[in-house]
């Protein structure tokens, strides 16, 4: 009797998905088009953070949304009224991340010479998305005060990926056993060289200072 074949799908899968991912950088680079991955858990305030700051950066880049999703289009239209930019909605088809294939398809139907910036609103898990690169230039996730500050103990991958870590919904500090210091801390054994900023997406406190980064950062790739 043969033996049976193993395949190791998983490995081959995320190769293949690298390459792709590093195809789409360099197409992205030679385009200056600057791609920012945005990841969270869902209901940590995304798309209320990506309002905010689109409409301090607006006037000095051209920026284009995609609003990832497994159904509806809520967010790709929140974004557009509330904003103005263009805004797209990718359905994942039950999916729970993008891989750089999926994202190119998304980045295919903006047009991209009128765009400097385009951001990727992943799919809302600290799981699947950290597991394959999109071919964003940089990585950018939120952590919500709800949610607790033993997050990056718990999910390791997603915060060693990221290049900021967002620390959404201060203003509900005193009703939450959290501790920025304690969560800086945390982030720092799995992710030394991630900037952290402490923001409130519903007041405003701190996003220019994300605001200011992102800019720094679009201005850099296009150099």
């Amino acid at each position: 009797m043969d033996p049976v074949r193993i395949i190791e799908i998983k490995k081959s899968v995320f190769e293949s998905n690298e390459k792709d991912a590093d195809n789409l950088r360099k197409e992205l680079k030679d385009r200056g088009v600057f791609l920012l991955n945005l990841m969270s858990s869902p209901g940590s305030g995304k798309t209320t953070t990506l309002i905010r700051t689109i409409n301090l950066l607006k006037e000095k880049v051209r920026i284009a949304v995609m609003e990832a999703d497994i159904d509806s289009d809520v967010d790709a239209v929140k974004i557009k009224e509330a904003t103005g930019i263009p805004s797209i909605q990718l359905h994942t088809g039950g999916m729970c991340h993008l891989d750089a294939e999926m994202t190119r398809q998304g980045l295919d139907a903006l047009d991209l010479g009128e765009v400097d910036l385009a951001i990727l609103e992943n799919v809302g898990n600290l799981v699947c998305p950290a597991e394959f690169d999109t071919g964003s230039v940089k990585n950018a996730m939120i952590l919500s005060v709800p949610e607790g500050d033993d997050k990056p103990l718990k999910y390791p991958l997603m915060f060693s990926i990221c290049d900021v870590v967002l620390i959404n919904k201060t203003d509900v500090l005193p009703y939450f056993d959290f501790d920025i210091e304690k969560c800086r801390e945390n982030i720092r054994m799995r992710n030394p060289s991630a900037k952290v900023i402490p923001v409130c997406a519903r007041t405003g406190e701190g996003i220019d200072v994300f605001a200011q980064w992102l800019l720094e950062q679009v201005n850099a790739w296009k150099q």
